[in-house]
């Protein structure tokens, strides 16, 4: 069965790279790995979540490429990067310090924005020297760091051991989920955007996530399923700012709160009225400029260097 492409028009199109590139992580899984923007811009690195790839960020991309150096990578079994029977958090965290290792000089800092699954990968890579090493700050939109199928409120039951079990097993099925027609379009913005979204990011979302490959799905489902990185929230020293829709049914604003409180250097925590999970989708314009913002207060663009008769 073909699996649907990204958008082709429009704000949710994803704008081609200056440069692609092949990170190779520590077990020797190779990464996708996209550039944007121009060389010696200040940097910004972005980890999309669960059944999701580079197209998500497209329009962070678009807008941030203009003065930035946008570097944007597909998580394992997603996007261009191939399936592994790796899945865990351990594995997150080592493909961001090879991407991170690939694309930035030696004590280059950047800002690293991640969503959901994304956010979880900065956060089981926080105490690694390579991500202290690079990350100036961090913005952790619609994510959280365990609990997720018991807070999650994808069905509208009461919170127990009965929605637990069945959420449990809708999250890990290995159902494919087919063209994107309209019935499939409805689901997937019920289940993942606000009542308000509008045709055009649900029609890019929709497309973005039947492209994921099912038994990649189902093999990240239970990562997600078992997660526990409480512990490593406190460990995220850098800078941080929180994102999170009110309608939000995956990660609800609860983990969001938690992480705000647990971290230890929170700058903001911003709660989006009617928004869903698809943050950087449903609100692109905000979640840009809270990136800009981030690299404007923590990021300097690196000095070229000084021509040796000048430095005499």
């Amino acid at each position: 069965m073909s699996r649907p492409s990204p958008v082709t028009t429009g704000r949710y199109a994803p704008p081609a790279p200056v440069r692609v590139l092949t990170a190779t992580s520590a077990d020797g899984a190779p990464l996708h790995v996209e550039v944007h923007g121009p060389e010696g811009a200040p940097a910004v690195v972005l980890a999309h979540g669960w059944t999701c790839s580079t197209a998500f960020w497209a329009a962070q991309i678009r807008e941030l490429a203009v003065g930035h150096r946008v570097i944007a990578y597909d998580q394992r079994g997603h996007g261009r990067t191939p399936a592994s029977p790796a899945c865990s958090t351990d594995a997150l965290a080592d493909d961001l310090e090879a991407v991170l290792t690939a694309t930035l000089a030696p004590g280059e800092r950047a800002v690293i924005a991640g969503h959901s699954m994304g956010g979880m990968t900065m956060m089981a890579a926080s105490g690694r020297p390579v991500f202290r090493e690079h990350a100036a700050a961090v913005l952790l939109c619609s994510t959280g760091s365990a609990r997720l199928v018991p807070e999650s409120t994808v069905l509208p039951l009461r919170p127990g051991r009965v929605r637990t079990w069945i959420t449990g097993r809708i999250i890990a099925s290995r159902a494919p989920l087919g063209p994107v027609t309209p019935a499939a379009r409805r689901i997937l913005k019920y289940a993942t955007m606000g009542p308000a979204s509008a045709p055009d990011m649900v029609e890019a979302c929709a497309r973005i996530v039947h492209a994921c490959p099912r038994a990649v799905r189902h093999a990240w489902s239970h990562v997600l399923a078992g997660l526990d990185l409480d512990a490593a929230v406190r460990e995220l020293t850098v800078p941080a700012e929180v994102v999170v829709g009110t309608a939000d049914r995956l990660t609800p604003p609860v983990h969001a709160r938690a992480l705000a409180a647990a971290l230890p250097d929170c700058r903001g925590l911003t709660e989006l009225p009617g928004v869903g999970h698809m943050t950087p989708v449903e609100a692109p314009d905000l979640v840009t400029a809270r990136i800009r913002d981030l690299v404007t207060a923590h990021v300097s663009a690196p000095q070229p260097p000084v021509p040796a008769e000048e430095s005499a």
